[in-house]
């Protein structure tokens, strides 16, 4: 169950002047579920993404990096569920290479201005015929107010859509941010099992968003984490149709800053909407780790609490058997660190302090805040002014019973 997910009513889900999305039941993985979403995109729309740095990239990734590169204007973007297209070599790529082909046909666009993702089982072959024979249905369902729908058909083990929308006062003018994402486990930037796909009306300057859909992704999806497994196939896509009174060309613009503000914040709010929802998940979980020597250390830290299984476990059962933290902090790779300058809280309760239990801790206090749903953690080293934040999960036995069952 979710953990505090707020999913918007679908008249507070705005439209995106440029954007239409549709999808279609292809039967790539199971029956009578829509598996198969189009994105439309008007001309002229900016777009840019980064994705994950696991070896084993998927085929659509490959390709989606080597559109992008060509620099032809991308117009469409084409999602599959329950086929990952991953570990396919050769055979894969052609597979999502013809993809492009297909639904470019369809549109009268070129191949090159499609980008394809995909996510579900790996190490199977991608059914093309029945994804192709599906395009034609997707792109005739395509209209402007289908994001929730298109919520719904990119979910694989989630249990609910996530998506975010928002209009934003920017000067004179009013732009508006939808976005969607999928993802519930594999969680670990860089990036995590995921999609996310943020669309805004506002102009930008391609190579502008090629800048900002980084940083953005390094403050939202590069900052959660379930259980430390990089995927294969992890995407995030930031469009700028351009379609509104706003355009950015350079940082320098007085716009610029609230604009990406409001991205990010956007990206942050699904980021933190996949841990909420991820398999299994009780307690949402931030790591806040402060007073480190650079933001790198106190990452290293962070990540290695949030994913620590009996840090995990613990806050599943509400156990506050704390010394795990400790004994995560210590192995986080710091080979300097003088544990006698560890502060540890937990919610509102001093834990530790000076690397050892704090005088006035009671055990009572820490289960009090381990039962919430909701447990902030704070870590101070002593080293230094740079901070970091992760967000995380608990482990529970229905983690172990969702991926066990996973292809069946």
């Amino acid at each position: 169950m979710a953990v505090n997910l707020y999913i918007p009513s679908e008249s507070d889900i705005h439209p995106v002047a440029g954007v239409q999305i549709g999808a279609a039941e292809a039967g790539i993985r199971k029956a009578n579920h829509r598996d198969l979403t189009v994105f439309r995109l008007a001309e002229g729309s900016s777009v840019a993404g980064v994705f994950t740095l696991n070896r084993f990239r998927a085929a659509p990734v490959q390709v989606c990096e080597t559109h992008l590169a060509a620099g032809q204007g991308i117009r469409a973007l084409v999602i599959n569920t329950g086929n990952a297209n991953a570990g396919t070599g050769e055979s894969g790529l052609q597979a999502a290479t013809q993809t492009c082909v297909e639904l470019a046909n369809i549109l009268d666009i070129k191949p090159q201005q499609v980008l394809p993702f995909s996510t579900g089982v790996i190490l199977e072959p991608l059914p093309l015929d029945r994804l192709v024979a599906a395009l034609p249905q997707a792109v005739a369902d395509t209209a402007d107010n289908n994001w929730f729908m298109a919520a719904h058909s990119i979910m694989t083990t989630d249990t609910q859509p996530k998506i975010v929308s928002r209009r934003v006062a920017l000067g004179n003018n009013t732009i508006t941010i939808t976005g969607i994402s999928k993802g519930a486990g594999m969680i670990r930037p860089n990036m995590a099992t995921m999609l996310g796909f943020l669309a805004t009306d506002a102009g930008i300057a391609p190579e502008l968003l090629t800048d900002m859909v980084r940083s953005i992704a390094n403050l939202s999806f590069n900052r959660i984490t379930v259980d430390g497994d990089t995927s294969t196939n992890d995407s995030f896509i930031v469009m700028a149709t351009g379609q509104s009174a706003v355009r950015i060309e350079s940082v320098s613009d007085p716009l610029y800053a609230p604009l990406y503000k409001a991205l990010a914040e956007a990206a942050t709010e699904l980021a933190q909407k996949i841990v909420r929802d991820a398999e299994g998940a009780t307690k949402f979980m931030t790591v806040h780790v402060e007073q480190a020597k650079t933001p790198e250390e106190a990452l290293k830290v962070a990540y290695s609490v949030a994913q620590s299984p009996l840090v995990k476990t613990a806050f599943y059962a509400s156990d506050p058997n704390l010394g795990r933290i400790l004994c995560a902090i210590g192995y986080a790779g710091i080979a300097d660190l003088d544990v006698s300058g560890v502060n540890l809280w937990l919610g509102d309760v001093m834990v530790a302090s000076q690397g050892g239990r704090h005088p006035n801790y009671q055990e009572e206090d820490g289960q009090r805040v381990m039962q919430q749903a909701e447990i902030p953690m704070r870590i101070a080293l002593g080293r230094g002014e740079a901070s970091e934040t992760v967000y995380t999960c608990d482990f529970s036995h229905e983690y172990v019973t969702i991926n066990a069952d996973y292809r069946s």
